[in-house]
């Protein structure tokens, strides 16, 4: 068997590699900047407490480490010194190295933990070597070595060198979720954590292996990954249980829609809006709601996915319901899409366990159904809306009514839509307001064709070439509004195609629809007409999809604040994200996520004191007692410190945090801006 000569793949110990005695770690210039943020912080820090709760034996693979071994001049010394270039793993290393700067700092300024000095000691061989402890054994770019060095050796910057880094609010994350009677539990976790360091020799093509390194295939999707960490850990006959008794029911239950299944099922749980895209949104929120799962507990939850995964293949084929309206009502909604899936969930859950009657479960479709036609036809969309009427739901039973009338737009201005506006969902609208329940084979007639030839005629007498401009553009504005459509049997559609109304007139008496049959008795077809009909039909409209009794008025767009988007760093435009935002009834001329940030923490120090405290001490911040690391701070009174460092995402989580620990979140609206929308 031959060796590689250019290319040495050790399975090591990561903190024990950090901790050689002769190693310095540089970062070529070539490299990306350093790019972590604090959500890639929170996995890290999850799975590094996970490794130190969890039997000694086990151990916690992070990757590969790919470096080149270079003895060039020294850049501190000039001498000729062993320097591992890093070609892949910077994020990883960087990061570790932040923590441990952490740990070491909490270790030193800790009077119980300094009476140990050998655990200080041990933290430092990671950060510096003993023939240098000036600088850090990991050296960046050299245009941050100053920022990453002073983090990581505590060196106080003066307030002219400070820049908002990542390695600062890295760092000050870390130090504030480890408390210092957690030290030692971070540390063993760190010491279990192991790398494949893959040392390339001079004739090695780094760039070839990087590539391959990085190219892994087809990545796993979200459903799959949840997949295998249900399994994962267990025996083979532990395995073969969940997967014929749960898995393979729910996989056949959901079918090609598993995937979605999973999302809206997080949605339902939650009661939070979960991203499809830009990552792994929905693992993350499974890992989030089940960070363990032992096999008794693993039982218990996959019966309740098992039977969420029948009731969605209810929705998905509303024949399945037992009860004929609900299920006419299930295949209605359907019309919208899957959107509120996770509302129907748990209100057909309740259904079928008995604990809500079949027509308080109608009631809510029909809500549901005038709710997204309403604000469909008045321009407005329907996303980000589920996860606020699931936490309605689940508030108490007038809850949800008042949720979805405060974003269903008001009648007067429906009636305006339905007048000027083209009808959506012509098929199912019109079907409804004729009362056709059945699958017949109808079409959607354009009494007033869409593309009308010159010799069409409304009155029998006057072609359309001899209609002035004014006319005709007034006649094309109204072609696909309410009154001007109607349902005709296929075989009479045919026929009318494009006819004059007068002949068009003689069909519509055939029909077996009622209200296609009442324009056989209409002289004449104009825009005067059109306007009339859709008026009458205007008030069945808002019978059949009416908006729930309630003092509330429309909310221009308002966004709760618990369905704001979280957004991971810093992303371009986010200093005009907002609009305004809506506090209490407050008009706040507020526009990121930073100024909300400070403005809120701020307003409830003063107003909900202790529920900020209880926040905060639970959190471990933001705010502390001294301001202990470099940074952006607010002053909150003499003794109490507000870190303004964090970024985006994690800034407005604690901003919903804090709110709803206060019971005010129900209270707080943002109004997104253009940029913001765009984002």
């Amino acid at each position: 068997m031959g060796t590689a000569t250019n290319i040495d793949a050790t399975a090591v110990n990561t903190i024990r590699w950090l901790s050689a005695a002769d190693t310095t770690i540089v970062v070529p210039v070539y490299q990306r900047q350093y790019r972590w943020d604090i959500g890639a912080c929170e996995q890290l820090l999850a799975d590094i407490r996970t490794a130190a709760d969890s039997d000694e034996r086990h151990m916690h693979f992070i990757g590969s480490i790919l470096s080149s071994a270079s003895t060039e001049p020294s850049h501190s010394t000039g001498r000729a010194a062993f320097e591992l270039v890093l070609i892949d793993g910077q994020q990883r290393i960087t990061t570790l190295m932040l923590l441990v700067a952490a740990l070491h700092h909490s270790v030193l300024h800790d009077p119980v933990l300094a009476a140990d000095p050998a655990l200080a000691a041990d933290l430092e061989k990671v950060l510096v070597r003993d023939a240098d402890p000036a600088r850090t054994k990991l050296r960046p770019h050299r245009a941050w070595a100053q920022i990453f060095e002073s983090v990581v050796l505590d060196r106080r910057l003066v307030d002219t060198d400070i820049r908002d880094s990542r390695f600062d609010d890295n760092y000050a994350f870390f130090r504030s979720q480890v408390p210092a009677a957690e030290v030692v539990r971070i540390w063993t976790g760190l010491q279990r954590l192991e790398h494949v360091a893959i040392t390339l020799g001079a004739d090695a093509n780094a760039q070839q292996i990087f590539e391959s390194l990085n190219s892994t295939g087809e990545p796993l999707r979200d459903h799959e990954l949840i997949h295998n960490y249900v399994l994962m850990g267990l025996s083979h006959a532990e395995q073969s249980e969940i997967e014929d008794s749960f898995w393979v029911p729910i996989e056949q239950n959901t079918g090609e829609s598993i995937a979605s299944f999973w999302q809206h099922y997080l949605v339902m749980t939650t009661g939070h809006e979960v991203g499809t895209t830009g990552g792994r949104g929905v693992y993350a929120a499974f890992r989030q709601s089940f960070p363990r799962l032992d096999l008794e507990s693993l039982r218990e939850h996959a019966a309740e996915w098992r039977e969420y995964s029948e009731i969605y293949r209810i929705l998905l084929e509303p024949a399945h319901a037992a009860d004929s309206e609900v299920a006419r009502q299930l295949a209605f909604t359907n019309t919208f899409g899957r959107g509120m899936y996770p509302l129907m969930m748990r209100a057909y859950r309740d259904h079928s366990r008995g604990t809500e009657h079949a027509n308080a479960l109608i009631e809510t479709l029909e809500q549901v159904q005038s709710l997204l036609l309403r604000r469909t036809i008045v321009g407005l969309d329907n996303d980000r809306l589920v996860g606020r009427l699931c936490r309605a739901r689940e508030a108490r039973a007038d809850t949800l009514a008042r949720a979805i009338a405060r974003i269903t737009p008001s009648d007067a201005r429906v009636r305006v839509a339905l007048k000027y506006g083209v009808l959506p969902h012509s098929t199912y609208v019109l079907a409804r307001l004729a009362g056709i329940d059945g699958p017949l084979e109808l079409d959607v007639e354009h009494i007033f064709p869409l593309a009308p030839a010159d010799t069409w005629s409304g009155d029998g007498s006057r072609a359309w070439a001899d209609y002035t401009d004014d006319e005709q553009n007034s006649h094309r504005a109204l072609a696909e509004t309410l009154g001007n459509l109607t349902l005709l049997e296929s075989s009479l559609a045919e026929r009318a195609l494009d006819e004059s109304f007068p002949e068009k007139r003689a069909l519509y008496k055939k029909s077996s629809i009622p209200s296609t049959r009442m324009l056989a008795h209409i002289p004449a077809w104009g825009t005067a007409g059109i306007s009339d009909r859709t008026a009458r039909l205007s008030i069945d409209f808002l019978a059949i999809w009416a908006r729930p009794a309630t003092v509330d008025i429309d909310d221009d767009g308002l966004t709760p604040i618990l369905d704001a988007q979280r957004r991971r760093g810093w992303p371009r435009g986010w200093q005009r994200e907002f609009e305004y935002v809506e506090y209490r009834g407050e008009h706040w001329e507020v526009h990121d996520v930073k100024s909300l940030f400070n403005r809120v923490f701020k307003r409830l120090w003063a107003d909900s004191h202790e529920n900020v405290v209880a926040f905060s001490a639970r959190r471990s911040g933001p705010i502390f007692g001294a301001k202990s690391w470099n940074g952006q701070w607010d002053e909150l009174d003499e003794s109490h410190f507000l870190y303004m460092g964090w970024d985006s995402k994690y800034m407005l989580t604690a901003v919903q945090g804090v709110l709803e620990e206060s019971g005010l979140a129900s209270e707080v609206f943002v109004k997104y801006s253009y940029i913001g929308d765009a984002m």
